[in-house]
């Protein structure tokens, strides 16, 4: 008796091309990229409240009849983590993204995804770069008092 040669990685469930897997995989496509403007839509929040809350506070200490604050770099020290958090997360955000993008294209859903080989590109993920680099110099700015 001859034995059969085991898989070494085995498929972990079997892909059928129908038109309800196609639009399920357009779904959860679609899906990613929500996830993304999600992401965006906070970091981007996150960067402009601590901009504001620093912007804020510098003017406020300027203004006459205004007592000097006890803690005077309070207010920029938590703009600076809020404009760091908000970049932490678009590049968490962004590294999220590529991995599940590189999933859905494998080899193994390749059949579903359709004719093309390369992944479609989206103006969201350059945005999202756009958007991360102008949070670095935020970021940079803020921290120098450039602004």
């Amino acid at each position: 008796m001859v034995s059969q040669p085991v898989d070494e990685n085995p498929p972990r469930f079997e892909v059928r091309v129908t038109s309800d897997s196609h639009f399920s995989w357009l779904r959860t496509r679609l899906s990613v990229e929500r996830t993304l403007m999600s992401w965006v839509r906070t970091a981007v929040s996150l960067i402009g409240f601590g901009f504001t809350i620093v912007q804020f506070f510098e003017r406020f200490q300027d203004m006459q009849g205004v007592a000097p604050a006890l803690r005077p770099q309070a207010p920029r020290v938590l703009g600076l983590a809020l404009i760091l958090a908000g970049v932490g997360a678009l590049a968490v955000s962004l590294w999220q993204y590529r991995s599940l993008l590189r999933y859905l294209w494998s080899k193994q859903f390749a059949q579903l995804a359709g004719v093309d080989k390369d992944p479609h590109k989206t103006p969201l993920f350059a945005v999202t770069i756009v958007l991360l680099l102008i949070g670095i110099f935020t970021f940079i700015a803020v921290l120098f008092r450039l602004v």
